[in-house]
């Protein structure tokens, strides 16, 4: 702080004395004509101090942002002629910009990093990408007040010595244009005279080249990747799209809405992993041991707690009729309604526009199309654990066919990873009877959530039955006796960053034998690639498939959408990518569209649930943002409290002193439902002032977010005001 005061105080010194010492008017036209002789007279007696004098003022000028530079342009040209003044001003110019620019980056970046975090990251990540591209274009027009240019430029994350030669190339015709009026410089009148109408326009249309010349590269870019193949002449659809999970059906819906002639193959059931193997029937098991859990302990709503006696068949059945009863909204026959074709059927690449495939009934078909969006989804990870093969598996895929026939849920159920389908599925099927263990490597449970939250949910999970094993890894499975078991070694206190001591004293632990009927598989998700022809193709698919903001993957006319393309695996993510796919495949070549993702929700579904937007606590941290917390607890919620369930909170990230929304966490037993209207605040950018300006209906859940808002109000209640308002009433009342 103190190296900054003093270089700011330097700084006004500099200015100060710039405008004391009168330079401001030897920095002008008429003073520059009237103080050449003079300047003449000293170069021909100390040329080098004169060229090292003037290098020095200009770069000091160009430093401070000071006015005068273009003055001091022709004076190079005036004092030393064309060839010597250019590489005098190119130079001075350049390095006193590039001071220019360092200074704003250490007085304002951090500041307004700070303030505007979003903002910032958002230019970062595209000066990252295109920064000395978009530099350039900007120092070919000199219409383009130079300082500006270096004082924005230096609050973004644009590198030093990038800003340096990009500058030095840029500023190069503008200073040669300036430095050659500057050898005539007795027939100058003004510097509109130099600038004339029709040399900004040449300016401009210089200026446009690197524009042009990109959309040239761009173009040979596209004609190479498309070299080997033989575009149709015209196609038989507009659209292909692969996978009927949520982001398939959602593309081909939107493609049908805009009269698009599309086709939509899926070789498996219409719904995908949602609606057969993931949320419809996870959460349908969900509310059925949430009932039991009740049932088990009634005395907390004034009942009897009652003996739980029911068959887990019939769990599973009503499962399997609750996918049933969702069904028809994903089914072919509502698709072919709306004006999709739907084929049953495994596809795969032929060309970048062709498409082989291999009818479930046993026939193939080809078609063409102008684009073709993969949305093949996801599938369970499956560790590559010593012996798990032999012993046997489930996952959450797996699990809901496998359990079907079972007449009482798993005796003993392992559960291998924390994360959220870990969670939801551990409390589950504890609630229903099973003794569950889950094993989680990581030192805690959710590890994407604050610390605070992931220990609410150990407990939680702890609570209902569940024995936790966080910090222990797997080792192998193993059959003994006609028993199965999976072998675990406790960790240290973190599996991240262990100290030498904790890795010597984990080799030393003893290992632990568990014995389990059944393990699901919960470690995450890996994305359906193999089978399509991508590698045929040339897309790169090392974890996912890579795309760019338009979800365009090497080929233009390639997109990927959902659980395949990540980096967010919800149904709701691939809903909102769809669209993109849709448009951009349909009609990029008029506009394309950047996938948002600035506003990205997620649920876990453990009783009480938690749920999260935006920014947490330990990611604003890691963030360097200065932020504070507002918290809401829900023991004092009359909603809560009438329902016995008035535990959890609302957690609210804002800038020091703002009421923007940087992220909430929510846990209480509805808090997916309660998250909408922060959603909707962050999205359209309005602030806790507004939520609690809004009515809120009693009694409701939905209060909590209002008594969020409010004790950000009552946190920054403006006393001063306050208290003059006291002494006004004092004093009203005589």
């Amino acid at each position: 702080m103190i190296k900054r005061i003093f270089l700011i105080l330097l700084i006004l010194i500099l200015a100060a004395s710039f405008f004391y010492f009168d330079l401001n008017q030897l920095l002008t036209l008429d003073g520059l004509k009237g103080s050449m002789a003079q300047f003449n007279d000293y170069k021909a007696q100390s040329p080098l101090l004169i060229i090292g004098g003037f290098f020095l003022l200009y770069v000091v000028v160009t430093a401070l942002s000071l006015p005068g530079a273009a003055i001091l342009t022709l004076a190079a040209g005036a004092l030393f002629g064309l060839w010597q003044g250019l590489l005098v001003a190119s130079f001075a110019s350049s390095i006193g910009a590039t001071l220019a620019f360092l200074t704003s980056r250490y007085l304002l970046r951090d500041t307004i990093k700070q303030r505007f975090p979003e903002r910032l990251a958002a230019i970062d990540a595209g000066v990252e990408k295109e920064g000395g591209f978009y530099l350039f274009t900007l120092r070919l027009v000199p219409i383009f007040p130079f300082f500006l240019i270096n004082l924005l430029m230096g609050v973004t994350a644009i590198k030093a010595r990038t800003f340096y030669w990009v500058s030095q190339v840029g500023m190069l015709a503008g200073t040669f244009v300036f430095v050659n009026a500057g050898t005539q410089l007795a027939q100058i009148d003004s510097l509109s005279g130099i600038l004339s109408f029709n040399l900004i326009v040449s300016f401009a249309l210089l200026g446009f080249f690197p524009l042009i010349a990109k959309g040239i590269l761009n173009m040979l870019k596209k004609r190479r990747v498309y070299k080997n193949y033989s575009k149709p002449k015209k196609f038989d659809r507009n659209m292909i799209v692969i996978g009927a999970g949520a982001g398939g059906l959602v593309t081909s819906y939107i493609a049908a809405t805009v009269r698009a002639k599309v086709t939509l193959i899926e070789a498996g059931e219409m719904g995908g992993d949602c609606l057969n193997y993931g949320c419809v029937p996870s959460k349908a098991l969900i509310k059925s041991a949430k009932v039991a859990e009740q049932m088990r302990n009634g005395e907390r709503y004034g009942l009897e707690n009652t003996p739980l006696e029911f068959s887990f068949k019939n769990v599973m059945i009503r499962i399997h009729k609750v996918i049933a009863d969702i069904a028809p909204n994903d089914s072919v026959e509502r698709y072919t309604d709306l004006g999709v074709e739907v084929l049953k059927g495994y596809a795969k690449f032929i060309d970048p526009w062709t498409v082989e495939i291999a009818l479930n009934d046993g026939g193939t078909q080809t078609l063409t199309a102008r684009s073709i969006v993969i949305a093949t989804g996801a599938r369970p990870f499956v560790p590559d654990l010593p012996g798990l093969e032999e012993t046997g598996y489930v996952t959450s895929d797996t699990i809901w066919n496998k359990f079907t026939e079972l007449e009482e849920a798993p005796k003993k159920l392992v559960v291998l990873g924390g994360g959220p389908i870990g969670s939801e599925l551990a409390q589950a099927f504890a609630r229903l009877g099973s003794n569950v263990t889950q094993i989680e490597r990581g030192a805690r449970l959710m590890k994407k959530e604050d610390v605070e939250v992931s220990e609410f949910a150990h407990k939680v999970l702890v609570e209902s039955g569940v024995n936790v094993l966080t910090s222990h890894q797997a080792i192998r499975c193993e059959a003994r006796d006609g028993k199965k078991f999976i072998i675990v070694e406790p960790q240290g206190d973190s599996t991240d960053k262990q100290s030498s001591t904790d890795k010597q004293d984990s080799q030393n632990k003893q290992e632990i034998a568990i014995e389990y009927d059944e393990l699901l598989c919960a470690v995450g998700r890996s994305a359906r690639l193999e089978g399509y022809g991508l590698e045929t193709l040339g897309i790169e698919t090392e974890r996912t498939i890579e795309t760019d903001d338009y979800l365009e993957t090497l080929y233009p006319n390639i997109y990927a959408a959902g659980d395949v393309v990540g980096p967010y695996q919800f149904t709701h993510v691939a809903s909102h990518q769809a669209w993109y796919a849709a448009v951009n495949g349909l009609f990029g070549h008029l506009k394309k569209f950047k996938v948002d993702y600035r506003v990205i929700p997620w649920t876990t579904f453990i009783d009480p649930e938690i749920a999260r937007v935006g920014l947490n606590e330990q990611e604003a941290i890691e963030k360097g943002i200065d932020f504070e917390i507002t918290r809401y607890d829900f023991k004092d919620l009359d909603r809560a409290v009438t329902e016995s369930a008035n535990y959890g909170f609302i957690k609210v990230i804002t800038p020091k002193g703002k009421d923007k929304i940087l992220g909430v966490t929510i846990v209480a037993e509805h808090a997916g439902d309660l998250m909408p209207e922060f959603i909707l605040a962050m999205k359209h950018g309005l602030g806790l002032n507004k939520i609690l300006g809004t009515i809120h209906m009693y009694p409701t859940w939905a209060e909590g977010n209002k008594y969020a808002a409010g004790e950000w109000k009552r946190n920054h209640a403006p006393e001063t005001v306050l208290n003059w308002l006291e002494k006004y009433q004092t004093w009203r009342r005589g």
